[in-house]
């Protein structure tokens, strides 16, 4: 059962723990050989908006960030060093900006697939940070926008997560505890 949007219509950080144990699936296909792929979200980082340093949306609402601004559970998918997409969830209530960055995934479907897409047999090396599980995933800037409640990208409720580690986000300056993760040997870090 997919995640509803009112899943979604949370703050950031509420949204970035209850991810956690939650499972990304894609059904992209770019081969024909392609299959589903999916993997349990084993750690987040929470972003809020004009407040947030660490956000995109610190300095307002741009080209780029207005995907921030819109509805609730829509794909924010951004490249960085020219060559990494990294997906994002929006969060918050539409108007206020915030997104959840997917960091990293534990791979439970589609691991022939994923391997091909990463060039790479190592198990551990599949999705282990957000440039990774985008590629693993078949997730480009293309999907900017993509409504993630319905049937290309979706995310599904798994598992039931006890205990979420908290840390300062990965590249973030601001050392904000907003970042979560659970004990998970496919973390990002």
């Amino acid at each position: 059962m997919k995640l509803e949007r009112q899943f979604y219509q949370r703050n950031s950080v509420t949204v970035a723990k209850a991810l956690l144990g939650c499972v990304l699936i894609s059904d992209i296909v770019k081969l024909p050989s392609d299959e589903r792929t999916a993997g349990i979200i084993v750690e987040t980082e929470a972003y809020g908006g004009e407040k947030d340093p660490g956000s995109h949306a610190f300095k307002g609402e741009t080209v780029r960030t207005k995907i921030m601004y819109g509805e609730p559970g829509k794909a924010y998918v951004y490249l960085i060093y020219g060559k990494h997409c990294l997906l994002n969830v929006v969060t918050e209530k539409t108007g206020t900006p915030g997104a959840v960055l997917i960091r990293a995934l534990q791979p439970v479907k589609g691991f022939e697939t994923m391997k091909r897409r990463r060039a790479t047999d190592t198990l551990l090396e599949l999705t282990n940070g957000p440039g990774k599980l985008t590629q693993a995933l078949g997730i480009t800037v293309m999907h900017n926008g993509l409504d993630m409640t319905e049937d290309t990208v979706w995310i599904e409720p798994f598992l039931s997560v006890d205990t979420i580690h908290t840390s300062s986000r990965i590249g973030v300056p601001d050392e904000l505890p907003l970042r979560f993760f659970i004990e998970n040997e496919f973390t990002s870090i």
